[in-house]
């Protein structure tokens, strides 16, 4: 049986946790977009570059909310991290045949966005 939106994400966020490489990319699609306040409309091999790193610091993902529309999941969680610190954020999930596509990371960005489009903005 196919997984739904909110358990394909909720996947994804465990694969950080358990620092499973093998279990996250079996769950990003070739064509993943990926925006973020830092990040407009990377592709999957940035993401890959950029945001797995930190799986090391990933302590665990306490889900607030969790809302599916279609195919998409929105999920707010509290992120914490080994050091003990947390942050909440709200990602948006686009899933199409098991696989995230897209994703929407919210945390503060500005509009327009300041970064470029396609590319990495450093905090």
């Amino acid at each position: 049986m196919a997984k739904s939106p909110t358990e394909v994400a909720k996947a994804a966020f465990q694969a950080y946790v358990d620092d499973d490489r093998a279990a996250i990319e079996a769950l990003i699609a070739d064509d993943l977009v990926f925006t973020s306040p830092y990040d407009n409309g990377i592709g999957r091999e940035t993401y890959f570059t950029l945001c797995w790193p930190n799986h090391e610091r990933m302590a665990g993902v306490d889900i607030v909310r969790a809302i599916e529309s279609g195919n998409e999941a929105l999920l707010t969680y509290v992120g914490r991290m080994k050091d003990g610190r947390a942050s909440r954020n709200t990602e948006i999930f686009a899933i199409r045949d098991g696989r995230i596509h897209a994703v929407e990371v919210y945390f503060g960005w500005s509009i327009p966005h300041d970064a470029a489009p396609g590319q990495h903005k450093n905090p």
